[in-house]
């Protein structure tokens, strides 16, 4: 067996908050990586960490996000998969960062996750409904909704993720490849 990676990420900030009140959950950023360090994670999400406007698929860089969000909480998950699984969507997630400036993050789907209504416009994306249809395409349903739909929340509550992670960004980025930083708080 295989594992990829969920991380559930709540990032300071007005745009946080305003994202987080309209959610009402505390994670509001999902990521998606190969490694458990989050070497190489993939998310919808800010270009520049520290400018909000500008959206769409990134490779995430630890190094800038830890210098715009000290604070930056974390919660890694580990999702067992088969081996061709796994390959099927880092295969996608290259594909998909070749072309990173042709997928956008949805904002105009905002108000229909609020109302439960798919909403789909071609390469527009939320964070967490990019992951979705990825998974789904790869044979991993973490909700019986409609990709568009599923939101960090979904990502918690699935019951096939293994948390193995939570707290700042700054712990993780200060670890030793392939160990957890010592005095964090794992769960094993």
């Amino acid at each position: 067996m295989a594992h990829i990676y969920i991380a559930l990420v709540d990032t300071p900030g007005f745009f946080a908050a305003l994202i987080r009140g309209f959610l009402k959950q505390r994670y509001i950023h999902v990521v998606i990586a190969s490694d458990a360090e989050l070497k190489e994670a993939y998310s919808v999400g800010r270009r520049n960490p520290a400018v909000p406007v500008l959206a769409g698929f990134e490779k995430e860089d630890k190094d800038r996000i830890l210098h715009t969000f000290p604070s930056a909480f974390y919660r890694i998950c580990e999702l067992e998969c088969t081996d061709a699984q796994k390959e099927g969507i880092m295969r996608q997630l290259q594909e998909d960062y070749q072309r990173r400036f042709h997928i956008h993050y949805a904002v105009i789907g905002l108000p229909f996750i609020l109302f439960g209504i798919p909403f789909f416009i071609r390469n527009q994306y939320t964070c967490s409904s990019y992951i979705a249809r990825i998974l789904q395409e790869n044979g991993i349903r973490i909700s019986e909704k409609h990709f568009s739909l599923v939101t960090p929340k979904d990502f918690c509550a699935y019951e096939q993720m293994r948390v193995i992670f939570e707290g700042e960004l700054c712990e993780i980025a200060v670890g030793i490849p392939g160990r957890k930083p010592e005095g964090v708080a794992a769960y094993e």
